[in-house]
């Protein structure tokens, strides 16, 4: 069995300085009444308790002319005693914001290996590099609009060292949907239909390059935070479909069963459309003094890696080991406003798959 998580860190970078190393003092960290050593003690338990062999970081600490995100990430590795030690990194971007994968040396190779050319050099009906532009066609007036990823998806192969097993992996964090920097009502749905629309557009071009790995019948896993899922707002309607079931092949019930995507929470959310069932992320809403809960985070497979594979959701509440482990459980809470994904897999041997 091999384990692949996925977690994304609410403002990771804020705790490391510049050279990368982790800042375990008593100052306020990017968390509300969190100091960056109880967040940084507290990423140490989760990250542990996961004791993942590969886990995608989503907000992985900023890369720039000063820092640098494989430094800080294989620091932090040492400094929690962490076995998945070696990090691997894609496009760099200007959010501070990175994807990058931690994982373990001694079971997994990993590269850096991105598909696609320039927007202006791909051929016709092929989707570019995901640092690069692509035009759709996104309200059908046969105008295509520029679309771009402000945090390029990290495309990566991966190798078993054991068996030589071969599998394909893409770290996502799409377009956040919420309607930042609305003055008013009227902004509020312009800028939420807007947002909408450019989550969508990044979903349609993710969903073409995972249709080209599953036509080429590579073993393949989509993770990370898609801020979207089945219901959870009324702008869905509007668009009649959610990014997750563009990019799982759900949209579409022509589309066969090896070229959908696995994940069965996405597949409970969709049966439920809504969001009163599982979630994986909870933020504190200021101006209503409450918490609002979201599945956002995903670990999507493709149907060759199901059998005996096992999902699970972090969650301090909902899971009953989280719960049920004082220490665990106020480390989650302290960690993030994330939590964790994890997915057990049973890898076949090299060309089984």
């Amino acid at each position: 069995m091999i384990r692949i998580a996925t977690y994304n860190v609410e403002w990771f970078d804020s705790l490391f300085d510049n050279q990368g190393r982790p800042l375990a003092d008593d100052r306020w960290s990017a968390r509300h009444n969190i100091t960056r050593e109880m967040q940084l003690n507290a990423l140490g338990i989760v990250f542990n308790a996961l004791d993942a062999d590969a886990i995608m970081v989503i907000e992985a600490p900023d890369t720039s002319r000063r820092r640098d995100t494989v430094r800080a990430l294989e620091q932090f590795a040492d400094w929690a005693g962490l076995r998945a030690m070696a990090v691997e990194m894609g496009y760099v971007n200007e959010t501070q914001q990175e994807i990058a994968l931690m994982y373990d040396p001694l079971v997994l190779r990993a590269q850096h290996d991105p598909m696609g050319t320039a927007a202006g050099l791909a051929e016709e009906g092929e989707p570019p590099a995901f640092n690069s532009v692509y035009r759709l066609d996104l309200d059908t007036d046969r105008d295509r609009e520029k679309v771009r990823f402000s945090k390029p998806p990290l495309e990566l192969s991966l190798e078993l060292r054991e068996t030589g097993f071969a599998f394909r992996m893409i770290g996502v964090h799409v377009k956040s949907k919420a309607p930042h920097g609305a003055r008013n009502r009227d902004d509020v749905i312009r800028i939420s239909i807007e947002n909408r629309r450019k989550q969508l557009a990044q979903c349609i071009w993710l969903r073409e390059r995972v249709e080209q790995h599953l036509h080429a019948g590579e073993p393949l896993i989509v993770l990370g935070d898609f801020n979207d899922g089945p219901g959870l707002d009324e702008y869905e309607k509007l668009f009649g479909r959610s990014g997750v079931e563009i990019v799982m092949g759900r949209e579409d019930p022509d589309v066969p069963p090896e070229m959908r995507l696995c994940d069965p929470h996405a597949t409970e959310a969709l049966s439920r459309r809504g969001n009163q069932g599982l979630t994986s992320a909870r933020f504190y809403i200021e101006h209503e003094k409450r918490y609002l809960s979201a599945l956002l985070d995903y670990v999507m497979v493709s149907q060759s890696l199901t059998p005996n594979a096992k999902w699970r959701i972090w969650h301090p509440f909902d899971d009953p080991v989280c719960f049920n482990t004082p220490e665990l459980q106020r480390a989650l809470i302290a960690a993030s406003d994330h939590f964790p994904v994890t997915v057990d897999l049973d890898l076949p041997a090299k060309g089984e798959g």
